[in-house]
Formats: C-alpha cells, structure tokens, sequence
C-alpha cells in the first residue's frame, strides 16, 4: 500500500494519526478540553475535530491556526503546531536588537525609566534579564559576582543563597509564590528547559510553613521583604506583557515592576534615587 503525504511533502502511514493529530490531542488534554468544547472555540464541529484527531482529515492552515488561538497557545507553540500539519510558521522571531520592533522596545525602556525611583526589568520566558532600569541596583546589592555576568538569570538571582536569597526576609512565603507561578506556566506550556529551572530554583528555598502560620501565607498578594543596606523593604510586583503581540521575541517578554507596599519603602527608594541622580552610593 502506498503512503500518503502530508501537506508539507512528508509521508505518512495510513491509518496512523500524523505527528500533527498526535499533537492536537496532546494539547487538548493538557487543558482537559472535550473535543466539542474545542471545536466550539475554533468554529466547526466535533466531527470535524475527531477527523483531525485521528488523522483521517487534514486541516487547512487557517483551521490549525484556529485550533491553536482556542488552545491559547503561545505564538512559538502555534508555529510548532503550524509545522506539525506541514504548514510554514506564521509568527515572526525577531531579534531583539531588529529595526522591526524597535518601537516597542524602546517603549518597554521608557516605561522603564519612567517607573524610577522603583526597580523594574524586562525578562524572557525563562527568566533571562532583557532591560533593567536604574534602580536595578538594589536587588543586586551584595549579589555574588557569578550571578550578575551575563546572560543573568532573574530568577535565579532572586532566590539564589549568593543573590537575593539570603536578604529575604520572607523567602519560604515569596519564594513558593514565585515557584508555583512558573510551575502553572510550566503546566499550560510544557518546557523541559523551564522545569529544570524550577528544580534548581525550589532547591534554594527553605520548608514551607505549615498553613496558617505567621508569614505562611501564600496568596497573590505575597509581598518582597527585602534587607538593604538603607532598610528593610516591602515590595508588590506586576507583570505586563504585549498582549496583542505577533512577534514571538515580543510576545515573550514580560515586565516585572517592583511597588513599594508601605510608605517607609517608597520613601527609602526616593531617597535612593535622589543619591544615585547625584552620583552617591545609592548607584
């Protein structure tokens, strides 16, 4: 019997699901989605849908894009499944540094410089520092050298014994919130790379206080408390991203600003920049 071939040229068996079918089922149980759930999403039917999953039919392009965007899948996992049913990526990867997305992350720097006198960086997926503003300095007071040659590690640097780590007042609380966030990204996005990280990361981090304990609370709102040379601060952090992104580098980067959650810790970071904007040690 002779094969068949898929959309890109490449053969394939009769009457095994294709890479691409294979795939889609994948997906689909990581997000406990029924067949008709998903097909109502994507716009077609659950027939059509158990065809796709069983390889007996073969999608268009615009359908997998379809079925990717009700998935809610990232833009590099769209072109992933994109190139599972034979189709070209259809989301640019630009390079950081390319003229193409200039505009955008020259806004990313003013926002910024205009978050000043409070820490803020610009981080990749896996927690790879992109842009930091000039306040950066005190999360990285103290920090061994290792953690800040480049490429530095957000992440790490904030839970690492020789980064921040040992100036968390509150690690096992705040530590545990970082940790579970990226294992719920972890969970939605598979990725061999970012669970390893969270296996290093969850290695620096003391016993979980049992529920209910002081300072065991491990809700969203969890707070930095962090020693500095000028004071001990209380810091929240946001998350922003480009939500309408069709870049891949884009769509990947995220914002983490630091606010102060008291008026003693916006207080000593004014003070702290007004002595770095004379060129004094709070550089």
């Amino acid at each position: 019997m002779a094969d068949t071939a898929s959309p890109s040229g490449a053969a394939t068996v009769p009457g095994e699901p294709s890479p691409f079918a294979r795939e889609m089922r994948r997906r689909r149980s990581l997000r406990r989605m029924s067949q008709l759930e998903l097909a109502t999403l994507a716009g077609t039917t659950q027939r059509h849908l158990s065809f796709i999953e069983s390889g007996r039919s073969a999608p268009g392009r615009a359908m997998v894009v379809r079925l990717a965007e009700s998935l809610g899948l990232t833009l590099r996992e769209r072109n992933s499944l994109l190139l599972s049913a034979g189709y070209a990526p259809v989301y640019a990867e630009s390079a950081r540094d390319a003229e193409s997305i200039g505009p955008a992350m020259e806004a990313l720097r003013s926002i910024l410089t205009g978050h000043l006198p409070y820490p803020a960086v610009v981080a990749g997926p896996r927690g790879e520092l992109v842009l930091s503003n000039a306040a950066f300095g005190v999360l990285t007071e103290g920090a061994a050298a290792h953690l800040l040659e480049p490429p530095v590690n957000v992440l790490r640097l904030a839970l690492h014994p020789e980064g921040m780590g040992s100036r968390v007042v509150n690690l096992a609380a705040w530590g545990r919130h970082v940790t579970e966030s990226l294992r719920a990204r972890a969970a939605a996005h598979p990725d061999p790379e970012l669970d390893a990280l969270i296996a290093e990361l969850t290695e620096y981090l003391p016993p979980a206080r049992p529920a209910g304990a002081p300072g065991g609370h491990l809700g969203f709102a969890v707070p930095l408390r962090l020693r500095t040379s000028g004071g001990e601060l209380r810091l929240l952090t946001t998350l922003t991203s480009f939500a309408t992104a069709v870049d891949v580098t884009l769509a990947e980067l995220h914002l983490e600003a630091f606010l102060p959650a008291d008026a003693a810790t916006g207080a000593l970071l004014r003070r702290r920049e007004e002595l770095r904007a004379r060129g004094g040690p709070g550089r």
